[in-house]
């Protein structure tokens, strides 16, 4: 019986990564968890991507620390302020202050690394750019960007032959559609973690964009968020 293909899986404990996880999953992927703490406010998602990985059975799960909050410059890992109650309709207007400078290319710089050690050619990011904050990193054009630079600066790409693959399936699907397909997969979405800028024991705090959107999901999936519940 042929082996399992290896995958490198970004996971932070959101809905997004963590469905993106459980996709990888469905479609047959042996999967390598891999969780940045990067310094982030909202360090409750570090819990959040550990429960994840375990319900979700990765083969491994890797926290990797790289302190992005030593250059600043976001909400997310210094004292900016993050905005609260937008107009859903505005976000993703503008890049916002939650933006983190080169975050997804020093994620993926990582999951690459990692997938050429494991011998693996396939990442799972779970981009989104349809409901987001408008980052520049999860765009499509990004995405395609990354995947060239992968096979232009790897071993395993230069002398092996080999090719990797940055998947990004939810890209192009709504927040209602993305939590729709986790129950399809059978994702616990009560194990993860969504909000910028949680309170002292991790309860989100219902206004950032994070929050926001989150909300809009369940709304249009038509189905109650777990996390209200423990408010």
């Amino acid at each position: 019986m042929a082996e399992e293909p290896k995958a490198v899986c970004l996971l932070s404990g959101g809905i997004d990564s963590s469905t993106c996880l459980a996709i990888a999953r469905s479609q047959g992927y042996r999967c390598y968890a891999l969780t940045i703490d990067y310094g982030q406010r909202h360090r409750v998602e570090l819990e959040a991507a550990c429960r994840v990985a375990a319900a979700l059975g990765a083969t491994d799960h890797l926290i990797v620390r790289v302190d992005l909050a030593a250059i600043g410059g976001s909400a997310l890992t210094g004292s900016l302020q993050v905005p609260k109650d937008q107009p859903l309709h505005l976000i993703g207007q503008r890049i916002p202050p939650t933006y983190v400078p080169a975050r997804n290319t020093v994620f993926l710089a990582l999951a690459l690394a990692w997938a050429e050690v494991l011998g693996a050619t396939d990442i799972f990011i779970g981009a989104n750019a349809v409901d987001y904050s408008g980052y520049p990193d999860c765009r499509p054009e990004y995405l395609a960007a990354f995947e060239q630079l992968a096979n232009l600066a790897t071993r395993a790409g230069v002398e092996e032959g080999k090719r990797f693959r940055v998947h990004a399936p939810l890209l192009r699907m709504s927040k209602g559609e993305i939590i729709r397909r986790a129950l399809e997969l059978g994702v616990d979405l009560s194990l993860t973690h969504t909000c910028y800028d949680p309170g002292p024991k991790g309860e989100p705090c219902g206004g950032c964009d994070a929050c926001l959107l989150r909300r809009k999901g369940f709304l249009e999936a038509g189905v109650p968020d777990p996390l209200d519940q423990r408010r």
